[in-house]
């Protein structure tokens, strides 16, 4: 499918005179356009709530609870019991992946997914997202929303805004000396890169409480994340002396920050990037720039429920256990609509990624490249 002038909501006149009956036939068309995309979103979102799919149950998320209660229960014997061993590294392993899995979580109660009163949601992905993740949920909240307003939006959408890496080639030909260096090479640095992301989340989240205008709560919060990133590395070393212990800590923010870029980062990356000017209804802004990830329910427990994207992207409240059951109604939604649904296995999302950030420094990259997006280039 492509976005023609009709589908699109800021579509520009035909160069050349228009009468004014031309503009009106033209801004009824482009009206009915948007009466459509909006009636569209309403018929598969009636379906879906039909279905019993938005229905919030926190019983949903009993058993994941649980698990994590328990595998944490068993992380600290370990810790306690290894004393200062280098077999504590598997240990920092362990505890790498159960504070990413307690990332999910408050991911969800974030969006609304866990329970249906809202201020135990927020309370909920409060507390464990600053107090076990180490995470500032104001911080997260804010940055989060702003991308699924936006995905992929340039200007908007704060994940593809410019750092170490460069998602866009304007940004990447702006870059000189090692800079440019780096950035024609930077689809290959991208797992190294992330041993460090989970340090960047650390002081991103210790610098939004401390400097930012409006955080609610923000002595709660700062309380937590000092429990967390001052207390959890005190305990640390404590049981395990200072030399094992830095060790320690050094592997589980890599593991954490890997295993965090690893489950974001097939999401979006080497999708359809929107200029910042253009117009694109919400349900196709939301599928056209989000990828699935195949795999069953391993995929399933280990990207969080993130491996359903176009869903989750178009339902955020929906709680994640549900995402399995309403993947085959929107698939039938945009085969019928012609609407793209871009879906892969993990290991080829990863080479697509890669190998985009590479072409985006190499300036050979152009988002406009995909057939959805080329429509807006300029007509001559």
């Amino acid at each position: 499918m492509t976005i023609t002038d009709e589908t699109r909501a800021d579509a520009p006149p035909a160069p050349g005179r228009t009468s004014r009956r031309s503009e009106r036939r033209t801004a009824a068309g482009s009206h009915s356009a948007r009466s459509q995309q909006t009636n569209d979103f309403f018929e598969l979102s009636n379906k879906v709530k039909e279905a019993g799919l938005m229905d919030r149950r926190a019983q949903a998320y009993i058993g994941r609870v649980i698990a994590l209660v328990l595998a944490f229960a068993g992380a600290g014997v370990m810790l306690v019991m290894l004393g200062e061993s280098w077999w504590q590294l598997l240990t920092a392993v362990v505890f790498g992946v159960l504070f990413t899995q307690v990332a999910f979580l408050s991911h969800d109660a974030a969006h609304q997914q866990v329970f249906s009163n809202g201020r135990r949601n927020e309370w909920l992905s409060r507390i464990i997202g600053n107090g076990i993740v180490g995470l500032s949920y104001a911080w997260w909240a804010k940055k989060h929303g702003k991308h699924h307003a936006n995905p992929n939006t340039v200007g908007k959408d704060g994940d593809i805004e410019p750092g170490f890496i460069a998602f866009i080639p304007e940004d990447a030909e702006k870059r000189t000396g090692f800079a440019a260096w780096f950035a024609r090479r930077q689809g290959w640095m991208l797992f190294p890169l992330l041993t460090m992301f989970g340090w960047a989340l650390h002081v991103s989240a210790v610098d939004a409480v401390i400097r930012a205008t409006k955080v609610k709560h923000r002595g709660t919060e700062a309380a937590l994340l000092a429990v967390r990133l001052i207390g959890f590395p005190l305990l640390v070393i404590w049981a395990m002396g200072p030399l094992v212990g830095l060790a320690f800590i050094a592997v589980q923010v890599a593991v954490f920050g890997v295993y965090m870029g690893a489950s974001f980062a097939p999401n979006h990356k080497g999708m359809p990037v929107i200029p910042k000017d253009s117009k694109v209804d919400f349900l196709q802004r939301q599928i056209l720039t989000a990828r699935n990830i195949r795999g069953g329910r391993l995929i399933d427990w280990g990207m969080g429920g993130l491996n359903f994207q176009i869903e989750h992207h178009i339902f955020p409240r929906m709680p994640s256990p549900n995402l399995h059951k309403v993947k085959p109604i929107v698939e039938e939604f945009c085969a019928e609509k012609q609407i793209p649904y871009a879906e892969t296995g993990l290991i080829e999302s990863y080479g697509i990624v890669i190998r985009y950030l590479n072409d985006v420094g190499l300036g050979q990259a152009d988002p406009m490249d995909c057939p959805i997006i080329a429509q807006y280039r300029t007509r001559g």
